[in-house]
Parts: structure tokens; sequence; C-alpha cells
């Protein structure tokens, strides 16, 4: 990992670097997608946001990650859960360890929380790391659901339900 770094919560005055964090970062892949910064902010508006981080060097904002409330039902009963959605380096500041940082500091503030579970829907060969599962995650109906749609027990000794459905928070829905 990156010397010097230091991870600590987002606040309201870190919105513009967070911002710049995920156009910059998004900008660099081969989808040149933009919409992560606008996620960011409809999420905070519309108080989802369960633990949002940001990463500093030197600082500057150099990575952020935000996990957002997500409603899931998994064997007939409500279970609290997050989405990890989006976490982001700068460009040159990538392959440096910095999101892996942020993501596990991140579940382990979940778990404080009591979080039972979390998904994401992402790399099939990055997330996996970190303890998710796209098997685990094939057992919930979801507008997501396909190889890219991961989920992990937060509670590693914690059994796999057998089947549900995972509803992410609305500003996802309305992601254009």
């Amino acid at each position: 990992m990156s010397d010097g770094l230091v991870i600590r919560a987002a606040t309201a005055a870190d919105a513009d670097a967070i911002d710049t964090v995920h156009r910059a970062a998004f900008a660099a892949t081969a989808y040149g997608y933009q919409g992560e910064a606008e996620l960011v902010r409809m999420i905070d508006a519309d108080r989802d946001a369960l633990v949002s981080l940001v990463a500093r060097q030197g600082g500057d904002i150099v990575g952020h990650v935000l996990f957002s409330r997500m409603n899931v039902e998994a064997d007939g009963k409500a279970i609290p859960a997050a989405a990890l959605a989006p976490v982001a380096a700068l460009p040159d500041k990538q392959g440096q360890g910095i999101g892996a940082a942020l993501i596990r500091t991140g579940l382990d503030m979940l778990c404080e929380q009591g979080a039972a579970i979390s998904f994401v829907l992402g790399h099939k060969e990055y997330y996996p790391r970190f303890g998710y599962s796209s098997e685990l995650a094939s057992r919930f109906a979801s507008p997501f659901a396909g190889p890219h749609f991961m989920a992990m027990m937060l509670d590693s000794a914690a059994p796999w339900p057998l089947g549900g459905r995972a509803d992410y928070a609305p500003a996802f829905g309305r992601m254009g």
C-alpha cells in the first residue's frame, strides 16, 4: 500500500474532491462512464450512504469508496445489507492498494454497524479477493443479476441464505 495513506470518513467538504476522483478514474477506463460521481451525490442526498471513506495522501484525496443501504430479503426475512459502489483511486495512484484498503476498512465498518451481507456489481477477478462470490449472489433476485453480481456474508461463519431478493438504493434506479 502507498506510504502516508490515511483513510478517514468522508465529509461534505470532500464532495468536489470525491467527484474529481471518480470522474478521473472512470474516464481512464475502457467504458469512460461518468455516472459514478452523480451516483455518490444522489446516494448522499437520499441519505442512503452507510459508509463513505476517502483516502488521503500528501494532503490530497486520492481515493473514495461508498457503501449504501440495500433492501434485502433472505429466506423470507429482511437482513441488514449494503452495496459497494463505487470505489475509485486517481489514475496515477491505481495499482497501489488504495482501493483495497478502502474496501477492507469499509467492510470492517459495515460489520461494526451490524450489516449481514454486502453486494457488488464489478470485475469478477477483483472482488473475490475480499470474499465476494457470484455463487452467493446468484441466490438473490436482482435487476443486476449475472456473472458480475457478487455478494459476501460479512460474518464469514454465517450460513449462506438459500435465496431471496436484493434491491439497491433508489439512486441506482435513477441512473441513466
